[in-house]
């Protein structure tokens, strides 16, 4: 008997360690550009999905700190190249799909319709003009603000963290707000996520980051942090009042949103801080 349930409690531990594995690929199968494994997407492996999330964030944050603090230093570059990389690292990691969403969000948002209707342009394909005018806006913001952070090692490795802080909070939300679709992928991921564990575990990941940050520099690491969560505070807002909650497209939307807030906040922070 004793031995039927040691090797019963072996089997759970190695189907609980394949379920983990698993969750890591989906997460790196869905949300970047990073060759991963192929995986079946069922309940069981889609578990702990939103857990790996951030870590494609910390893909992002390594290749930009390489890239502001070591290739900055070593290669002779000229500046407004060195900007560009930084600014197009994380289109590249993730082959643009949450930028997908901040276009789709802002086009529903400029549209002034009802919550229907905004609903249905998200799922549109198409991108309007208010997409077109979004987009130029973004990536101007991320130039201005890695050309005044290029300089700044501290600033460079906050806002590394940073992608993995987004992320967090973007899970938070996937988990934690009202589905604004029962059919969306939110909904879907949601539905098959060990939505408790998954929950503990990004809150515990944003504590540690914000930590870190703080650890790097007290006054800019605050400044991040805070403004990470001004930003998830307004996107539960506006995903409330104008769509009735949440979808992948709005978590696109506030992940891109989030990343340039706190680009731009440790840009200007830093010209106090430096």
């Amino acid at each position: 008997s004793c031995l039927w349930n040691s090797c019963l409690a072996q089997r759970r531990r190695c189907e609980s360690m394949k379920s983990v594995w698993n969750s890591c690929k989906a997460a790196f199968a869905m949300f970047s550009k990073i060759p991963a494994p192929m995986v079946d997407w069922n309940k069981e492996n889609m578990k702990y999905m939103m857990c790996f999330f951030p870590f494609v964030g910390a893909v992002i944050g390594v290749l930009t700190w390489l890239t502001g603090c070591v290739l900055g230093n070593y290669v002779k570059l000229e500046p407004f190249f060195l900007t560009v990389i930084l600014t197009v690292i994380p289109v590249v990691v993730t082959g643009g799909i949450h930028v997908d969403g901040l276009l789709d969000t802002s086009d529903a948002l400029s549209s002034w319709q009802e919550r229907t209707r905004r609903l249905e342009i998200l799922k549109d394909s198409h991108a309007g003009a208010f997409a077109v005018i979004t987009a130029c806006v973004y990536f101007i913001l991320w130039l201005g603000a890695w050309s005044q952070l290029q300089n700044n090692p501290k600033g460079i490795c906050i806002m590394s963290m940073g992608y993995m802080m987004s992320r967090c909070l973007s899970g938070i939300g996937v988990i934690t707000f009202p589905k604004a679709r029962t059919d969306g992928t939110v909904a879907e991921f949601s539905r098959n996520a060990s939505e408790i564990a998954v929950r503990n575990v990004l809150i515990t990941m944003f504590v540690i980051l914000a930590a870190l940050m703080i650890w790097v520099d007290p006054v800019l690491g605050v400044l991040a942090a805070v403004s990470a969560l001004l930003v998830f505070w307004w996107y539960h807002y506006m995903a409330l009042k104008y769509f009735g909650g949440t979808t992948g497209d709005l978590s696109g939307f506030f992940l891109c949103i989030c990343e340039v807030v706190m680009a731009l906040v440790l840009a200007l922070g830093g010209t106090f801080n430096l």
